[in-house]
């Protein structure tokens, strides 16, 4: 009985804890220290979606990829070092996170406004809801306040962030790791109705899935993403068909008619217990952009680095 109460506690003390880092969050955390903050974040984001439309599904994928690592804590910046070999180069990561210049470009920009005031993690946030108002999606406020974790991990990276191969409960185990729910979870991969996807990450599904794909689909992206291993596996598709630029509830659409992507797209759709939910989505825009909403900021809120913890880095690249 006692270590069962022993174990209650831990429980309940660890709880705590999570929470009350999150609850330093607020939306006007910078609003004396550094009020030019979120016009100085939109006009650099802006610009490189301009540049490249691409860009903004890639900046908000950094923010999953970020939090899903020991929390929003902008470990996913920082380069290797002599102490720890970092989560660029992570399965996930390699040669698919992108967009690590644009943050280079903001960080220097509200530097410019507010020399060491403004972590990286926190620009990040910023920087993940910009890209998706630009693109046509939702507006929220963005709680901040994030400090700088001083080191990164690989196997954190390898083990945690799900892959395009994952199945619906290896889905929903991620997400759940990390304290977000099935709900969460589908809202979140409504991120894929921008952006787009290498030939390596779905060319198992449209050579040997069938039941759960639309043909015409598969013949389409053959032509793009042959068959052999080392063979355009860096050509590229949209992830949303119908409007891969613009932030909507195409994807769901797309799941209800067999035409996702990736294996991990059409799981969410595929007679499991998220069917309910992506078709309420996808006959309900404004459902999706509500609850889409929620789950970021609630997924903004995974163990951040407050108070005096962590560092308010000069280089998102590296440790002051």
């Amino acid at each position: 009985m006692a270590s069962f109460k022993t174990a209650v506690l831990l429980f309940f003390l660890v709880s705590l804890m999570a929470g009350s880092s999150s609850a330093q969050l607020t939306t006007g955390f910078y609003s004396k220290s550094c009020p030019k903050l979120y016009e100085t974040v939109k006009s650099v984001v802006r610009s490189a979606i301009q540049k490249e439309t691409r860009m903004g599904a890639s900046l908000l994928r950094l923010f999953f990829h970020d939090c899903f690592v020991n929390g929003c804590d902008a470990s996913l910046f920082l380069d290797d070092t002599s102490t720890f070999t970092g989560e660029k180069r992570a399965q996930p990561n390699f040669n698919s996170a992108r967009g690590f210049e644009v943050i280079d470009d903001i960080k220097s920009a509200v530097e410019k406004v507010c020399p060491g005031v403004v972590s990286c993690a926190d620009i990040l946030a910023v920087t993940a809801r910009d890209s998706v108002v630009i693109l046509g999606g939702p507006n929220w406020d963005v709680k901040l306040g994030r400090r700088d974790a001083r080191t990164a991990s690989q196997a954190a990276a390898n083990n945690s962030i799900p892959t395009p191969t994952s199945n619906l409960n290896r889905l929903i185990s991620s997400f759940s790791a990390v304290g977000l729910s099935t709900k969460d979870m589908v809202a979140l991969s409504g991120a894929h109705t921008i952006g787009q996807a290498r030939c390596t990450s779905f060319r198992g599904r449209i050579y040997n899935e069938t039941n759960n794909l639309d043909a015409s689909l598969a013949r389409t992206r053959q032509n793009n993403c042959p068959r052999t291993s080392g063979s355009g596996d860096n050509n590229l598709a949209p992830l949303d068909l119908q409007t891969p630029t613009y932030f909507d509830n195409h994807y769901f659409i797309n799941l209800v008619n067999k035409k996702g992507l990736l294996h991990s797209d059409q799981q969410l759709f595929n007679g499991g217990s998220a069917d309910s939910i992506v078709k309420s989505y996808s006959n309900n825009p404004s459902t999706f952009a509500t609850d889409f909403v929620t789950a970021m900021i609630k997924m903004g809120d995974v163990r951040p680095l407050t108070g005096s913890k962590g560092e308010i880095r000069k280089n998102c690249r590296r440790m002051n």
